[in-house]
């Protein structure tokens, strides 16, 4: 069965975090010095109220009137003590910066991994849009966290400690009234915290629909104009920005009720603070400069109060998109390397398996004299064992199917839609892996191939080539290990593509555009064919493409596939029966069994599911 991708992972604030930090290790590199540097940073806040206490008792408000000198002095103590203090914040700055970066450098290049190993099937029913946003704009939302409220957090959690410490020093009765104050503030915060969680991961989720909804409809937008569909499809994505409007507006509103209940408290502390602080000092339990001092610190314990709905703001975002970025990472590999998965102690290793060089064809082989003779060793055996296979949630598609293709061999397998044909050659590729039974490699299971072999010896070429936006020789040249131009150039001159290239302006070196939509469909198959001719695998899987494509693209298509073939196993899910009159073995599929197997002479002459497909086809054609 697929695995799916959760919308989001179920852990607590506290949690993600720490998961968070796990899968990001280099956040916390030189995290003692950088809390060190930050202790220096908070304790430089704590010297003006300590100034302003000193200057006023012990100069302005002294026995013998003001005294000027000692107020100079207490100045430029002050002023070096808060020059280092910025020194020492300008330092965690720096330092957080470098780290987080680093970290959330591994966090993307750690969830861009996963997304590419999760299985085809997985990956299809997740929308594009959605795992691209993953990726990047829940990062992101954990970027400004860690680099500017994961800052904020530190210095005022620092401040909050060292206020305290300095209140308590002052006139502990004070510290009480304040913290009191704030009690009703510290009890209701963790129930608020839940909701204002439970709000932003809500936006996350919509941000992930909306951008999936707008991706799509730019991919789309030829098909959406060509049926007249632009209408319908604003009014999907005016739903989906409007419901990301409405999930972030509620979400904000909850973080600005719990700004002003942030506000409500602090002024309440401080009024309460400003009372109780006049009747000590006028019964003479502080002194007027430990009382102004202490009210400067009352405004620095009720700044980060007042803070911390900001931060709880930012802080929501990131643990939500964290948990959207976790979830990802928490998704079960259903294609995983053998190597990658515990054995127990003693067993070795699978080693890659292949015919030993020189070794001869087996007896039974059916591959045409004029291929056998080009045939090398590079050609693989394919045998499918007991196979069945389900996709998630629906019924079994195959059915126990048992096959042998011998090596060098170029099967053709046919079918109606549906049959089960294309999800062969998924298997075959690996793509996905059978609910039961074995498929084998030159009699080594796929699953206990190393990936790397697999992806060396067993190419797929899709029924869309896919390119990107570059030139057609370094679409050519894309792959496993990097290819120079002229092996590049050779691949096209081998393959009988020269005349081809001759009829474009600029030869390989033709940009193709985004997704090759400056060439035509065959062109990009041509493409697609020598970029596989150059991966020199052992087996080719063909998801054939010459339906639609005009017969001059399609002679191309046919002769270079011809030379691609030489001396290799391949097997084409073969669309058009001209291919299985071609092949040298005909596997017909049909609801999911393998009924017919033979050359397609033979089976047209038996008179069974090939020759009935293959008369309607002829009668099609004329």
């Amino acid at each position: 069965m697929s695995s799916t991708i959760s919308a989001s992972s179920d852990l607590g604030v506290v949690a993600t975090v720490r998961r968070g930090l796990q899968l990001s290790p280099a956040m916390l590199q030189g995290i003692g010095w950088t809390l060190a540097l930050a202790v220096v940073a908070t304790a430089g806040r704590v010297v003006v109220p300590v100034v302003i206490q000193q200057v006023t008792d012990n100069a302005i408000m002294a026995d013998d009137g003001p005294d000027v000198p000692v107020v100079v002095r207490v100045a430029l103590l002050a002023l070096a003590f808060v020059l280092v203090a910025g020194l020492a914040s300008s330092a965690v700055n720096i330092r957080l910066f470098r780290a987080s970066e680093r970290g959330l450098a591994q966090l993307r290049t750690r969830t861009f991994r996963h997304v590419h190993d999760l299985s085809v099937l997985t990956q299809n029913a997740e929308r594009r849009g959605s795992l691209v946003s993953r990726v990047t704009s829940d990062v992101d939302t954990v970027s400004r966290f860690v680099q500017f409220g994961g800052l904020q957090l530190i210095l005022n959690i620092g401040q909050l400690l060292m206020a305290t410490v300095a209140m308590l020093v002052y006139s502990p009765l004070l510290a009480l009234v304040v913290w009191l104050c704030f009690t009703p503030m510290f009890v209701l915060a963790p129930r608020a915290q839940r909701i204002i969680s439970r709000a932003y991961g809500a936006v996350r989720v919509k941000v992930g629909v909306m951008l999936g909804a707008i991706s799509e409809s730019i991919v789309g937008a030829e098909t959406i104009r060509a049926y007249g569909a632009s209408e319908r499809t604003q009014r999907r994505i005016d739903d989906a920005v409007q419901d990301h409007r409405a999930d972030a507006i509620k979400a904000q509103t909850f973080t600005a009720l719990a700004f002003s209940t942030g506000m409500a408290f602090s002024a309440l502390a401080l009024g309460a603070t400003v009372v109780t602080g006049t009747f000590l000092a006028l019964e003479g339990h502080l002194t007027l400069g430990q009382l102004l001092a202490f009210l400067f610190l009352v405004q620095m314990f009720t700044g980060p109060v007042q803070n911390a709905t900001e931060m709880l703001n930012e802080l929501q975002n990131a643990v939500a998109g964290w948990r959207r970025v976790i979830a990802v990472l928490e998704t079960p590999l259903e294609i995983t390397d053998p190597a990658d998965r515990p054995r127990p102690a003693g067993t070795p290793r699978p080693a890659d398996s292949r015919i030993p060089p020189g070794s001869p064809l087996p007896a039974d082989s059916r591959i045409s004299p004029e291929r056998r003779g080009s045939a090398t060793t590079r050609a693989a055996s394919v045998e499918f064992r007991d196979i069945r296979f389900a996709y998630p949630g629906g019924p079994e598609v195959l059915h126990g199917i048992d096959l042998t293709i011998p090596p060098g061999t170029s099967v053709a397998m046919v079918g109606e839609t549906g049959s089960g044909k294309t999800t062969l050659g998924k298997l075959l590729s690996r793509l996905m892996d059978p609910t039961t039974g074995q498929v084998l490699l030159d009699g080594t299971d796929l699953r206990e191939l190393p990936l790397a072999t697999l992806r060396r010896r067993v190419v797929l070429v899709p029924q869309e080539g896919f390119l990107f936006d570059s030139t057609i020789a370094e679409n050519i040249a894309y792959g496993r290990t990097p290819h120079s131009r002229a092996e590049v150039e050779a691949a096209v001159s081998e393959l009988g593509l020269t005349g081809w290239l001759a009829t474009l302006t600029d030869g390989l070196d033709t940009h193709v555009g985004q997704r090759g939509e400056s060439l035509s469909a065959g062109e990009r198959q041509l493409v697609a064919i020598a970029r596989a001719y150059l991966a020199d695998a052992d087996l080719l899987v063909l998801d054939e493409a010459t339906s639609a494509v005009d017969p001059a693209t399609e002679g191309r298509i046919s002769r270079a596939l011809s030379r691609l073939q030489a001396g290799r196993t391949s097997v084409a899910i073969a669309h058009r029966l001209s291919t299985a009159e071609a092949a040298d073995l005909v596997v017909v599929v049909d609801a999911g069994h393998v009924v017919e197997v033979g050359h397609h002479r033979e089976l047209v002459a038996r008179g069974g599911v090939y020759a009935r497909m293959h008369a309607s086809w002829v009668r099609q054609t004329r």
